[in-house]
């Protein structure tokens, strides 16, 4: 079946989690996170994503951006961090990570092939709208669906769920796209065409399917189609 629809993940996959600790460590007046921000932004993505697991496997949903200040609470105390104003700063750069270099062009590309665009996230709808602004790519998205509008996170069904209810799309018309390894194994399970950005070089995930993909980033994504 001839793909018609891209859909992308959003945080690690269009948009560089890391880039808040990064732009944080380097601001007047938080020197403590300079040597630890690293392992700050390893813990913080870690305990955000557990999270999300933990709660819709309980049912007690909150949104992403509850489970995105729950994790930067573990992780700035595992590293012996306190303050508040360090908190605020993370987190209000958190709404506007940096896209990673390639995105702005490879969407540009794919809308020009004639592809519909979206984006499917964890992401709570205000967090994804801010990150989109900041990064200047709404104009080559066809929707930027949440998880909220299922009320439980990835990779359920559900959420998997919403792009053929926006799109009207069999799964197997759709290129999904995501930089988690288990992701790609949710959505390659439920039926889409998969394609895994292992920007680590990590091992593939041992689970109930595989992607049918695999790229080192974004870049070469249009070769695929």
């Amino acid at each position: 079946m001839t793909l018609t629809t891209c859909v992308f993940d959003a945080y690690g996959t269009l948009f560089d989690v890391s880039a808040a600790a990064r732009r944080a460590a380097a601001e007047p007046g938080m020197e403590p996170l300079g040597p630890v921000w690293r392992d700050l932004a390893t813990d913080w993505r870690r305990k955000q994503l557990e999270y999300t697991w933990l709660r819709a496997i309980t049912g007690h949903h909150v949104d992403f951006w509850q489970v995105t200040l729950d994790g930067l609470d573990w992780a700035m105390a595992r590293q012996g961090l306190s303050d508040a104003a360090m908190r605020a700063r993370l987190m209000a750069l958190y709404r506007a990570l940096d896209a990673y270099p390639e995105v702005s062009a490879l969407l540009a590309e794919l809308k020009a092939r004639g592809l519909r665009c979206a984006i499917l996230s964890n992401g709570s709808p205000d967090m994804l709208q801010a990150a989109v602004d900041h990064a200047g790519i709404g104009g080559a998205l066809d929707a930027v669906l949440s998880v909220e509008e299922a009320g439980i996170y990835k990779p359920a069904r559900a959420v998997y769920d919403l792009v053929g209810a926006r799109f009207g799309t069999d799964p197997a018309e759709v290129l999904f796209v995501s930089s988690n390894g288990w992701d790609a194994a949710g959505a390659a399970a439920y039926g889409f065409v998969t394609v895994w950005v292992n920007r680590a070089g990590e091992p593939e995930d041992r689970l109930m399917a595989r992607p049918a993909h695999v790229l080192p980033d974004l870049s070469s994504l249009p070769e695929l189609l």
